[in-house]
């Protein structure tokens, strides 16, 4: 009898969502009971507004919305995102040179797929979305860290980069605000980076789901904005899900250039067609109605933020640089590895993630999910009450 052919091998080199996988760890062990306080997704605790659910509920009285529409998404929807990258981003587009898609995610995946060929090089700053490395190896391209550290704000210099390149990179991935760190690039970073990114003609895959959520005065510059020639070379990566506690309703787009926006849409038209009209509907709301609660969100994050970095710099061996923006703390814990915690000793933060959970039952996330060792993500999108416990677990274990 002949053997079965495998399986794919490009599926099965890649690996699962660290943080989902975390998430759901965390999730099971409180079905089962334990007390455990999760840090791990980068998901707002806040309902959707209001208003955005009361649109959802209006569209489902259009039987228009329970047909096929144009896969590129909704032309009204497309065209309030145009005005929000003009507003936010400060690129005029055409609408047709946005595409909406099933989540910020399936952004990130066709956007790669737009522009990398087999075996180009894809400069990724470090520490990264546990998503671009996966996203980049399913393109057939090669992903190649650059890493910055806590001493530099987890921010990389045009110098890195340059000394990362070879005469196969095509591509660099730029996030501002990041995630994991919460870092946010200033706007003569920014500019530099978009410089060198411009005269070496490398596209720029630019990932804004941040944006909005930036605190102390900060505003996340977009590269475009930085430097408006390298548009032609530009693939900008947004959604509703963070700045509007979306992330279920699944609506996302990119914007870029004709002829990458030209072969995405041609992918998704097979992949996917169109997004959910339903939620289409929901998220044009959100665009286009009252910004009050998104901006009571950020500033209860803002709260939050400053609440979790002051407790964690209590910890003896930790270091926290201060965020800017997203909703993500990553402290470097490297001062905490190699040491006896109520009998067990780490030496990585995978081992130190599991300590945690088992002795504080805490979730985090490790920094091998975005990089090198040594580091941890806690979200801080989560209830006051809940940070607060969960710092002070951490303090116990560690005191």
């Amino acid at each position: 009898m002949t053997e079965r052919a495998p399986v794919s091998r490009k599926l099965s080199a890649i690996a699962e969502s660290a943080t989902l996988k975390v998430d759901a760890k965390a999730k099971a062990l409180q079905a089962a009971g334990r007390p455990v306080i999760s840090y791990a997704a980068g998901e707002p605790d806040f309902p959707t507004p209001q208003f955005i659910v009361d649109a959802a509920a209006e569209a489902l009285k259009d039987p228009s919305n329970f047909r096929y529409t144009p896969a590129a998404g909704l032309p009204v929807l497309r065209e309030a995102i145009a005005a929000k990258t003009l507003r936010d981003s400060g690129l005029e587009v055409s609408p047709s040179q946005i595409i909406v898609t099933n989540g910020g995610k399936q952004s990130v995946y066709q956007a790669f797929q737009a522009v990398v060929n087999p075996g180009d090089e894809v400069l990724l700053p470090a520490p990264y979305w546990t998503t671009y490395p996966e996203a980049i190896r399913l393109a057939d391209g090669v992903p190649v860290e650059v890493f910055a550290g806590a001493d530099q704000d987890y921010k990389v210099t045009v110098d890195q980069l340059e000394a990362a390149r070879t005469d196969r990179t095509t591509v660099l991935v730029f996030v501002s605000p990041s995630n994991p760190t919460g870092s946010v690039y200033t706007p003569e970073e920014t500019r530099a980076i978009g410089e060198w990114a411009l005269a070496h003609g490398i596209w720029v895959i630019t990932d804004e789901i941040y944006q909005n959520l930036v605190y102390e005065g900060a505003r996340a510059v977009s590269i475009v904005e930085a430097v408006p020639e390298l548009a032609g070379q530009t693939i900008l990566v947004n959604g509703v899900a963070k700045t509007y506690a979306m992330t279920g309703w699944r609506v996302g787009w990119m914007v870029g250039p004709a002829d990458a926006i030209k072969v995405a849409a041609n992918l998704q038209s097979h992949l996917s067609s169109n997004v959910n009209n339903i939620a289409q509907r929901a998220a044009l709301a959100a665009l286009t109605g009252p910004q009050d609660e998104a901006e009571a969100m950020r500033v209860a994050f803002d709260r939050r933020r400053r609440l979790i970095v002051d407790e964690l710099a209590k910890i003896e061996g930790v270091t926290v640089p201060n965020p800017l923006g997203a909703f993500y703390v990553y402290p470097d814990v490297q001062g905490l590895l190699g040491r006896e915690w109520d009998g067990v000793t780490a030496t990585t933060t995978l081992e130190l993630a599991d300590l945690i959970l088992e002795k504080a039952e805490v979730a985090v996330v490790p920094g091998e999910a975005f990089g090198p060792s040594g580091y941890l993500r806690l979200s801080y999108a989560l209830g006051d009450d809940a940070l607060l416990e969960g710092v002070r677990r951490l303090q116990r274990l560690f005191s």
